[in-house]
């Protein structure tokens, strides 16, 4: 089998998740590890026998790198992916994409002028489950939907933040439950929703006194196909209670995925604690289904490592994607939709009004196109 020339940029907690992909999947030649701190990069790279660099660019042109995972703190995504496309490399970088627009907009032309392919990791949307979701809504089994409502509670304590340096600080983290804990969900109720047309919102800190970010947004949004929608996010429910997207439909059936249970996964730092599930399926005739999925999504979370088997999954499509010359299941485009969406919510409590879609940078600001803006 033809493989890729692969290596990992960001040697942290979630570095491991992508190098240990790389290193089993098929697809794969796992030659070099990159890191601002080459010492770090110099440890991570000896527990993979890959090559170690301090340089992206390097990194490219002397290993012959041919794709790379970003790995690093959101708000530096853009850096690294940047040089790497400029080399050469296609990229895909961890969730959310980047923290900005402005920084996604940089990183899409980089990758459409260099030619590469540019993905970003939303892995849940793998989860069996999710799929069934998606796929009930294709089938028009709920007729159109016309309510998505997203729930997360989940819980972030002192030593969560104090775990690394970067974690609940405006310019190193980029936010809080919303670019951090949120974005899965955000992106599901898109994919399965569509487009959004407008957004308000209100977001505050009510906890955590010893961050800077938001840990709690309450959401209301309007679809452009006319469709209403919810989003609920907080982190402040210890140990953590659940993440859920539910989707209605205009028949009056209802489907719904508890993609996150318990005490919520933190990479490098604890394991999945309950198994993704459809909590909520009252399609005509198929509402005896549910328990039967149930059984089975929980014998397949005991069978996998659920914290790396879907990252996997998702970077096994991008290599498949740059050895067939498509598109990768989820492209640069779709991952700026995310990013699209918090930031909308930070500026439509900034602005006191709605924010109609789609949403541009605020090119020149330097408030973090709206969450650093005084509240009104």
């Amino acid at each position: 089998m033809e493989k890729v020339r692969t290596a990992v940029v960001g040697c942290g907690k979630v570095g491991h998740t992508h190098a240990q992909a790389l290193a089993t999947l098929p697809e794969s030649a796992f030659v070099a590890v990159c890191d601002t701190d080459l010492a770090r990069a110099q440890a991570f790279a000896g527990q993979y026998g890959v090559a170690a660099f301090g340089d992206v660019g390097e990194m490219v042109t002397q290993a012959g790198v041919q794709a790379v995972t970003v790995c690093t703190p959101h708000p530096v995504h853009a850096t690294p992916a940047i040089q790497a496309a400029e080399a050469g490399a296609h990229v895909i970088v961890e969730k959310p994409m980047t923290s900005t627009l402005k920084d996604c907009d940089t990183m899409l032309a980089a990758a459409a002028k260099s030619g590469v392919k540019l993905g970003v990791i939303s892995q849940r949307r793998l989860y069996e489950p999710v799929q069934r979701v998606r796929a009930a809504i294709d089938a028009g089994k709920i007729g159109n939907p016309i309510l998505g409502v997203v729930t997360l509670l989940g819980w972030r304590d002192e030593a969560y933040y104090r775990a690394d340096p970067w974690r609940g600080k405006w310019d190193a983290e980029g936010g809080g439950v919303l670019v951090n804990q949120a974005p899965h969900q955000l992106d599901l109720i898109q994919w399965f929703m569509g487009p959004i047309d407008a957004v308000f919102a209100y977001w505050d800190n009510l906890n955590h006194p010893y961050i800077e970010v938001e840990d709690t947004a309450v959401v209301a949004l309007r679809f452009k196909s006319g469709a209403l929608g919810s989003i609920l996010l907080s982190n402040s429910q210890k140990p953590g209670l659940y993440g859920k997207v539910h989707i209605h439909g205009a028949n009056g059936a209802s489907v719904g995925v508890q993609t996150d249970g318990g005490s919520m996964f933190i990479s490098g730092m604890s394991s999945a604690a309950e198994p993704p599930i459809n909590d909520l399926w009252t399609v005509p005739g198929e509402e005896h289904l549910l328990g039967q999925w149930q059984e089975e999504d929980r014998a397949t979370f005991e069978r996998v490592d659920p914290t790396t088997h879907y990252h996997a999954l998702q970077i096994q499509d991008f290599l498949r994607a740059i050895l067939e010359d498509r598109d990768p299941m989820i492209t640069g485009v779709e991952g700026r939709k995310t990013v699209e969406l918090f930031t909308a919510i930070y500026r439509a409590q900034r602005d006191g009004r709605p924010v109609r879609f789609p949403v541009d940078s605020e090119r020149g600001s330097e408030a973090m196109d709206g969450r650093l803006s005084p509240r009104r």
